[in-house]
């Protein structure tokens, strides 16, 4: 743990929990696809949905279809709906021509979308064909990115989880870090654990598919993002040990993960100072910086990400901000329990989501910011409080110690922006 920060005496890990049931505010798992096709450099996803599917892919990742991207929408037409196409055999030639046209592809990923006709189709065994057509220069894998089944963050889970029975046995000892980094902070992180010695070093996702990602009996695996729950679940099942430790959000966090790593290794205390101290300084310095306008101003999370329990634990012990409310999609003890234990105890602890009531409890709390979705964001502005669109902490670099300060200034900056506004008016 942080040496400038003391554990709270109580924490919220044994807070009841609010479970909400009602009406939800979420966007579609396909989302993933925007960040997994660029840190997959040989992988491609084909969605197999709607026009509503392309138009969101291609408006989201702000890419036209003709630049080529690494993922692309099998549109069902109307001879599809009516029945007068073989649909199998109609993807199956859809993905031929793909492959042809695009020999770079090592690994392709058809997604499930929300379309009744989409959901009657059993692309996993459809994927056990192609691959068997297609081995060994492609694999073929299937996960579904639903709206209905998801929250928009679950698309990385599901294509996560989908690649882990096909990785292979190894029974060698290795760190397995998981989730989806900017390259950029990734290779800050690979810099660190390798100057602490931990290694070697397997990722998934890897940038590139290879024999080197493998998960056995002595695999002990590390989490970067909180919403890898069946990810987490499938190691498990195959054999790896989870090092659990807090997300590595701002100064404590990445220290206390690094920290949870570099005990599992055996790293020395004088050499994970030695590590840790530089960045550390620099992170605290940045922190501080950016929270002056944070400290003391609350909070209000509505569960959009599942980013919101390690989020509040950052502003709350390192920006001095107060939650009011906590909620998120789903919470899961051995993912978000270190980050519970440490979010001072005082706010409402909320799984799931009743938006209306929801609303109606922020609406009376009034918090100087509320982190939400985009769809609740302008209405919210409309009644005077300061808003942080969730999605953007997802596109965002934010984990690590360099990141720390642009972790901050992005909530500093909307209260910045009401205050603007305010003094203008």
């Amino acid at each position: 743990m942080t040496e400038h920060l003391s554990p709270p005496t109580a924490g919220c890990r044994s807070t009841p929990v609010l479970k909400e049931r009602g009406q939800r505010e979420v966007f579609c798992g396909l989302t993933g696809i925007i960040w997994l096709h660029r840190k997959m450099q040989d992988a491609f996803f084909l969605v197999v949905g709607s026009r509503t599917c392309a138009h969101l892919l291609q408006s989201a990742a702000g890419v036209m279809i003709f630049a080529e991207p690494r993922f692309a929408t099998a549109i069902l037409e109307e001879s599809d709906l009516a029945g007068l196409n073989d649909a199998h055999a109609e993807l199956d030639r859809t993905v031929s021509e793909l492959l042809a046209r695009r020999p770079d592809i090592r690994q392709l990923f058809l997604v499930g979308s929300c379309p009744s006709e989409v959901i009657k189709l059993d692309l996993g065994r459809a994927a056990e064909r192609l691959t068997v057509e297609h081995a060994p220069r492609v694999r073929v894998l299937n996960y579904s990115g639903s709206g209905i089944e998801t929250t928009f963050t679950q698309g990385e889970d599901a294509c996560l989880a989908s690649m882990v029975p096909v990785l292979p046995e190894t029974q060698a000892r290795e760190l397995l870090v998981v989730g989806a980094l900017p390259d950029v902070v990734e290779d800050q992180m690979l810099g660190l654990l390798d100057a602490m010695g931990v290694g070697p070093v397997r990722l998934l996702p890897a940038r590139h598919i290879d024999n080197t990602t493998a998960v056995g009996p002595n695999t002990q695996f590390a989490l970067v993002q909180p919403f890898l729950g069946d990810t987490h679940a499938a190691l498990v099942r195959r054999g790896a040990t989870h090092i659990a430790a807090p997300f590595p959000f701002g100064d404590e966090g990445t220290t206390a993960w690094l920290s949870a790593v570099a005990h599992a290794f055996g790293v020395s205390d004088e050499t994970f100072a030695r590590v840790t101290e530089a960045p550390r300084q620099r992170a605290r310095r940045a922190i501080a910086q950016a929270s002056e306008t944070l400290n003391g101003k609350s909070v209000f999370f509505f569960p959009d990400s599942q980013l919101e329990i390690p989020l509040a634990r950052f502003l709350a012990r390192e920006c001095g901000m107060q939650p009011v409310e906590v909620g998120s999609p789903y919470i899961h003890d051995a993912l978000h329990g270190p980050d519970l234990d440490l979010l001072p105890a005082g706010p409402t602890i909320s799984e799931g989501q009743d938006v209306d009531k929801q609303l109606d409890r922020c609406m009376a709390a009034r918090p100087d910011l509320t982190v939400c979705g985009l769809g609740l964001a302008n209405p919210l502005e409309a009644q005077g409080l300061s808003t942080k669109w969730a999605i953007e902490l997802v596109f965002t670099p934010v984990h690590f110690y360099e990141q720390a300060g642009d972790l901050a200034s992005l909530f500093a900056r909307s209260i910045k922006r009401r205050a603007i506004l305010e003094a203008a008016e």
